[in-house]
């Protein structure tokens, strides 16, 4: 079997003092950060709703989904459309707030190791943190925050 059947083309996605990395198929794209025009939810890790190809996007804070502050807007912010792959929230999509453009990276199991399952609160979306060479990004569950969002959005 190629090499390439065993890599995944991933992102990394920078937060304020971590980095996510995801599937690319999870992305739907990257967009400028625009205040959210409805009202946050809620948490204060879910920011509101900004106007995204047609409908409302729900966006959140993956710092405050960790019980972190939520970043400050900066030029650098922008927002990454997640698919919603669970169906829960009605417009098929959600905005995470990142703090620069991501990073296309292809991984593979030699470059890719776990590191850790451990240090979250337990209602917390992520799955574990992983050694990729020299970063430590997170993976997140993405199921997990799409839940969290659905429960207390009406969006749901």
């Amino acid at each position: 079997m190629s090499s390439e059947a065993n890599e995944l083309y991933s992102l990394l996605i920078p937060l304020a003092e971590d980095r996510l990395i995801v599937p690319r198929a999870c992305v739907a794209e990257v967009v400028r950060f625009s205040p959210p025009a409805q009202e946050a939810g809620a948490y204060d890790w879910m920011l509101g709703n900004v106007s995204w190809n047609g409908r409302a996007l729900p966006v959140v804070s993956f710092e405050g989904a960790l019980g972190k502050d939520v970043p400050a807007i900066t030029g650098r912010t922008r927002i990454v459309v997640f698919y919603a792959g669970t169906g829960k929230l009605k417009t098929g999509y959600f905005g995470v707030l990142t703090q620069g453009f991501p990073q296309l990276v292809r991984v593979n199991k030699d470059v890719l190791q776990l590191h850790t399952t451990e240090g979250w609160p337990p209602e917390a979306p992520v799955l574990c943190r992983v050694k990729m060479i020299n970063e430590f990004p997170l993976i997140p569950n993405l199921e997990k925050l799409e839940a969290m969002l659905a429960r207390e959005s009406l969006q749901a």
